[in-house]
C-alpha cells in the first residue's frame, strides 16, 4: 500500500485496488453572546460552570427560549453556502444519558432542518474546482465538559458550553482524498468567517468536524452516484470531533488504512464510531455507531415549530457581505490577478482587504507578491494575523511605488522592508535616512563597470563564447555599489562594454 493516501483516489492493496469515500459534519459555534435556548453569556475562558443557566442546568420546570440571533446567524450561512431556507423548521428533542447533557436530551433539529440543499465550490491545492454537496444544516444545543484528569477517582464538569448554540453542516459523501476533505473544510471555514457566523477556532473547539470514511472497490462510487444505492461504498465509521486541517488528514489516511486491511484480511467493517488519538496517530473505537431511531428522536413540546417570513430572509440575504467566491473572481478581473494569487488572498477576509488597500493605483501583482509572501511569512513567525499587522497597508503601497519609479530596486526593497517593520519609519523615510536610494546614475555605473573589466581582463575576454557569464559581472557590479545600481542600467551598460549588445 502506498505511504500517503492524501492526494490518491485509488488505492491499491494487496488484493487489487480501493476508493476512499466521505463525508463531513461540520459543528460550528454561532457567533452569538448568547446560548441557543438561554440567556447565559457564550464566551472562552470563563471559570467553571461561571456561564451556566437554570436551563442549561436542566433544572425541573425551565423552559427554552429560542435566541432570534443564532437563528439569523444559522440563515445567514444558509444563504452564504447557496443553500435552500426552509421557512418552516421544527426542533426535536435526541434523547441519550450522558454526565455532561444535565436534561437527558439534546435540542436539534432532524426531520425539518432550518437550512436544505446546498453546494460548494472548492478549491483543489492543484488550481482545479471540485463540488461538494450541502444535504444540510441545522441549529442545536452543545453540550457542557467532562474533565478527567483533575483526580484520579472521580470526573469534573463544566457546563459553560450546554447549550451553545451549533450550527451542523452535513455534506454529501462527495470527498475522496483527504486532501479534498481538507479544502472543503477551509472552505467552510472561510466561508462563515466572512459572514461572521462562526470565528473559525479551531483550537478552542468553536469549529470541529465528524469525518465519515468508508472504502469500496474501485467503480464503487461511480455505482453510489449512478444508482444513489450506499451500499455500494461500504460500511462507514465516523471519527468525532477533529479539530485541526492536519489531523482531519491523519485520520483518514489511518482509518481508509485500517478498513483495507480488516477486509483484505477478510474481515468487515463494524459501523461505529472512532477517535482519533493525533499522539500515536490512529483511530480507536468509542462505542457502535447509533441511528437516528435509537435516539428516539420527537418534537420538542417547549417549542412550536419555527415559522419565518421571506421578507426577513430577503433583508438577511440584501445584507450578506461579498463572499470568497465573488471576491475571487472580481480580483482576478479587477486587478489582474492569477487565479492562484486571488485564492491566496481570498484564504482570509483580512488579508484581502489588506491587499485592496495597498492595491489602489500601484502594480497589483506586485502587491500581491509583498503581502502574500514577505508580509505573511512575518505575521506568521510572530503569531500575529493582518489585522494586527504592524505594517500598515499604506507602507506597502508606498515601497511599491518607490519600486516602480525606480527610487529603490526589489533587493533594497527588502531591506528597507525590515527598517519599517521594526518600526522605523515609513518606506520614504527609511530610504532618506540609510541612504538606500538606487544608483541611477549611467556615469557611476559606468566607472564601475570599467574598473571590473579592467580587473578581470581574462573573463571579459571569454564573454564572446560564454555570453551567460555575463551574470557574474551583474553580480559584481552590484557588490560594488552595495546594491543600489539600478539592475537594467547595469544590464545595459554591460552588454555594451562586453561587445553583446
Amino acid at each position: 500500500m502506498t505511504d500517503t493516501l492524501a492526494n490518491s483516489k485509488l488505492i491499491q492493496g494487496r488484493t487489487g485496488a480501493w476508493e476512499i469515500v466521505m463525508g463531513l459534519e461540520i459543528h460550528a459555534q454561532v457567533a452569538s453572546k448568547a446560548k441557543l435556548f438561554s440567556g447565559a453569556a457564550v464566551g472562552f475562558g470563563a471559570g467553571p460552570n461561571e456561564q451556566v443557566s437554570l436551563v442549561d442546568a436542566g433544572f425541573p420546570g425551565m423552559l427554552p427560549t429560542l435566541n432570534r440571533h443564532c437563528v439569523e446567524q444559522a440563515v445567514r450561512t444558509g444563504l452564504g453556502l447557496k443553500a435552500q431556507i426552509n421557512r418552516r423548521s421544527q426542533f426535536d428533542r435526541k434523547n441519550y444519558f450522558y454526565p455532561d447533557l444535565p436534561t437527558g436530551y439534546q435540542i436539534s433539529q432532524l426531520y425539518f432542518p432550518i437550512v436544505g440543499e446546498g453546494v460548494v465550490e472548492v478549491e483543489a491545492e492543484d488550481g482545479s474546482f471540485f463540488n461538494v454537496g450541502i444535504e444540510r444544516l441545522h441549529l442545536e444545543q452543545d453540550a457542557g465538559k467532562l474533565i478527567h484528569d483533575l483526580s484520579p477517582t472521580e470526573s469534573y464538569v463544566d457546563l459553560n458550553r450546554a447549550g451553545t448554540a451549533l450550527m451542523e453542516i452535513v455534506s454529501r459523501p462527495d470527498l475522496r482524498t483527504p486532501e479534498e476533505a481538507v479544502a472543503y473544510v477551509k472552505k467552510i471555514r472561510t466561508i462563515l468567517i466572512y459572514l461572521g457566523t462562526c470565528d473559525g477556532d479551531m483550537e478552542k473547539g468553536n469549529l470541529r468536524a465528524d469525518v465519515n470514511v468508508s472504502v469500496c472497490r474501485e467503480g464503487g462510487y461511480e455505482k453510489f452516484k449512478a444508482t444513489g444505492d450506499f451500499s455500494h461504498l461500504g460500511t462507514r465509521c465516523e471519527i468525532k470531533n477533529v479539530n485541526s486541517f492536519r489531523f482531519i488528514s491523519q485520520a483518514i489516511q489511518y482509518e481508509a488504512r485500517r478498513q483495507i486491511e480488516i477486509l483484505e484480511d477478510g474481515g468487515k467493517i463494524d459501523q461505529e464510531t472512532r477517535l482519533f488519538d493525533p499522539v500515536r496517530g490512529e483511530t480507536r473505537s468509542m462505542r457502535s455507531k447509533e441511528e437516528a431511531n435509537d435516539y428516539r428522536y420527537f418534537p420538542d413540546p417547549d417549542l412550536l415549530p419555527l415559522e419565518l417570513e421571506q421578507a426577513w430572509i430577503d433583508g438577511i440575504k440584501a445584507s450578506l457581505p461579498e463572499l470568497p467566491d465573488d471576491k475571487r473572481r472580481r480580483l482576478m478581473s479587477e486587478y489582474g490577478l492569477s487565479q492562484y494569487d486571488a485564492v491566496v488572498l481570498i484564504s482570509e477576509q483580512a488579508k484581502a482587504d489588506y491587499f485592496e488597500a495597498a492595491a489602489k493605483g500601484r502594480d497589483a501583482k506586485l502587491v500581491s507578491n509583498w503581502v502574500t509572501n514577505e508580509l505573511s511569512a512575518r505575521l506568521a513567525a510572530d503569531g500575529k494575523d493582518f489585522a494586527e499587522s504592524p505594517v500598515p497597508a499604506t507602507h506597502v503601497a508606498e515601497l511599491v511605488a518607490l519600486i516602480e519609479d525606480g527610487t529603490i530596486s526589489s533587493k533594497i526593497a527588502k531591506e528597507v522592508f525590515d527598517h519599517v517593520w521594526n518600526g522605523e519609519g515609513s518606506p520614504a523615510e527609511v530610504v532618506e535616512k540609510h541612504g538606500l536610494k538606487q544608483v541611477t546614475d549611467t556615469g557611476a555605473i559606468e566607472k564601475a563597470i570599467e574598473e571590473i573589466i579592467a580587473a578581470n581582463p581574462d573573463k571579459a575576454a571569454a564573454i564572446a563564447e560564454k555570453p551567460q557569464a555575463i551574470g557574474w559581472f551583474v553580480g559584481q557590479v552590484m557588490k560594488a555599489t552595495g546594491g543600489k545600481a539600478n539592475p537594467a542600467a547595469v544590464n545595459e551598460i554591460l552588454k555594451a562594454k562586453l561587445g553583446l549588445a
